[in-house]
């Protein structure tokens, strides 16, 4: 049985929301616990302020999204933003959800992504209409590793895997595999460019 215009019941929503929890983060072993989690925190002060958003009553959904930030450790979700079913945030510090950002279902989230626009120089009203989307939209199954970036009106497509610290402004197809320059272990003996002694004057190396 769902609600008005389709909507499932809150609590049907709620305990979804835990179970999505329970199933995606090993180290949550009841509902109980699932209940501090910072995703299912996020989520019910968000579904609040994106009501109220959407009812023009921006001070009052500015004021939910700010306790949920404060609550989560850092989820900062803008009250604008449309959040499908089961979504999952892993740990949540630092991870930031625009304005006109979408997000399908079963899209997975680590700490410190960012679902960005490209800069007010680029958005204000004098450069594009207000109404236009800013923010990335993702598919359904999405995951986006930790410290990734997703800027502009991108579209991320289904069941894509975006890779930690990975920079992404431009559209990702379905099932894509998205990953940022891994990191170079150097060989026994050598010295890595990021740890070469500093050079001084006509490029000597100086030696502190």
């Amino acid at each position: 049985m769902t609600g008005p215009k389709g909507r499932r019941p809150l609590h049907r929503r709620a305990a979804e929301t835990l179970d999505v929890v329970l199933a995606r983060d090993p180290s949550v072993r009841t509902r109980g616990e699932a209940l501090l989690h910072p995703t299912v925190i996020a989520l019910a002060c968000h579904r609040a302020g994106h009501r109220l958003h959407r009812r023009c009553h921006y001070r009052s959904a500015r004021l939910v999204s700010t306790v949920a930030k404060v609550l989560t450790g850092g989820i900062e979700i803008h009250p604008g933003a449309r959040i499908g079913r089961r979504f999952f945030v892993d740990h949540g510090s630092g991870v930031v959800i625009g304005e006109t950002a979408v997000i399908g279902d079963d899209v997975s989230l680590f700490h410190q992504v960012t679902l960005g626009s490209t800069g007010w120089w680029h958005d204000g009203p004098g450069e594009r209409d207000r109404t236009a989307r800013r923010h990335p939209r993702l598919g359904n199954g999405v995951t986006v590793g930790a410290g990734a970036t997703l800027l502009g009106p991108i579209t991320v497509g289904d069941n894509a895997l975006i890779g930690a610290m990975s920079l992404v402004t431009s559209d990702v197809p379905d099932k894509s595999r998205v990953r940022a320059v891994p990191a170079s272990i150097p060989s026994p003996g050598t010295t890595s460019p990021a740890h070469e002694p500093p050079t001084g004057p006509a490029g000597k190396k100086t030696h502190r």
